[in-house]
């Protein structure tokens, strides 16, 4: 019996010595088993650094023209509605497409999910149009005053406020 304690004992002594050996030997890489960045040549790292500024530059230039793609359908919506005084299953489209894009704007200009304080709900659908024209140029405006390194407080609560707005007119009963 104590033999056999014995011997598994060492076993287990022996194995988790291996273990920890071939752990230590194992410090030029990280724990995912790639090396450390820093091992990088400097024009590897310098081009890795030219990519990143041209993914940002190209992620501003989305975001601009995200938010004039709001301003063109709120446009559309506001001429679709002084016509028919109601909006069709394509402006109810158009409102879903307008949510998706502010929703996509509001989450690359680092905002939370959360809406924040509310100013109120808009009373009408005509109120709610102002207020979504209102917001949308807002938006815009700050977000082609602001640079690709800064966040707008205001376009944070203008794409919070419009995507209220949004909400109202999608689920209003016309």
């Amino acid at each position: 019996m104590f033999h056999k304690f014995f011997q598994l004992f060492f076993a287990i002594v022996i194995i988790s010595g291996t273990v920890a050996f071939a752990n230590a030997q194992s410090d030029a890489t990280n724990r995912g088993g790639t090396a450390e960045k820093e091992d990088l040549p400097k024009g590897i790292k310098e081009s890795l650094a030219k990519q990143r500024i041209e993914r940002e530059k190209k992620d501003f230039a989305e975001l601009i023209e995200r938010g004039e793609e709001a301003v063109k359908i709120i446009n559309e919506l506001d001429k679709s509605f002084t016509v028919n005084n109601q909006f069709s299953s394509e402006d109810q489209k158009k409102l879903d497409r307008l949510e998706k894009v502010v929703k996509k704007i509001r989450n690359e200009i680092s905002s939370a999910d959360d809406d924040g304080e509310a100013e109120g709900k808009p009373l009408s659908i005509l109120n709610a149009l102002k207020a979504l024209k209102s917001h949308t140029l807002t938006l815009v405006d700050e977000l082609k005053k602001t640079s690709r390194y800064s966040i707008s407080v205001i376009a944070v609560e203008s794409s919070n406020a419009l995507l209220k707005a949004v909400r109202f007119l999608r689920f209003k009963k016309n």
